[in-house]
């Protein structure tokens, strides 16, 4: 009866973990879809010059900021919000499976767990 009831969390676990990857992935592309819509919009008959290296603008180095340009409707801000979705989809992962492994009695799992989470985190916002 144990093994069962375990057999069925394990399943149960895989199938979260299964739809928030693919929710991740899928909101992702569609919100870099629309940034991009946007952007080509506003600007595809715009001539480029690659021949000198221009760095991103500072508005779009910080999440702040990022969500500032989404708000004004800037395609670009759109394009980078997709991104930081599509970045915080594995760390949604590794989050739930903290919790997943704590349900699960599992203390070996959730201390590798976390420290793979903090690890993520770390080097994230870690300067």
């Amino acid at each position: 009866m144990k093994k069962t009831v375990q057999k069925l969390m394990n399943l149960e676990t895989e199938i979260i973990i299964g739809n928030i990857l693919r929710a991740g992935v899928i909101s992702a592309a569609t919100v870099v879809s629309v940034g991009g819509i946007i952007y080509l919009f506003r600007h595809g008959q715009t001539q480029m010059d690659y021949s000198v290296f221009r760095r991103q603008p500072p508005e779009f180095s910080t999440v702040d900021g990022i969500i500032r340009q989404v708000f004004s409707g800037r395609g670009r801000g759109m394009i980078q919000l997709g991104l930081l979705f599509l970045i915080a989809t594995p760390i949604a992962r590794v989050a739930f499976s903290v919790f997943a492994f704590a349900r699960q009695r599992d203390r070996l799992y959730v201390a590798v767990t976390l420290a793979v989470l903090t690890i993520l985190i770390y080097s994230l916002i870690g300067r």
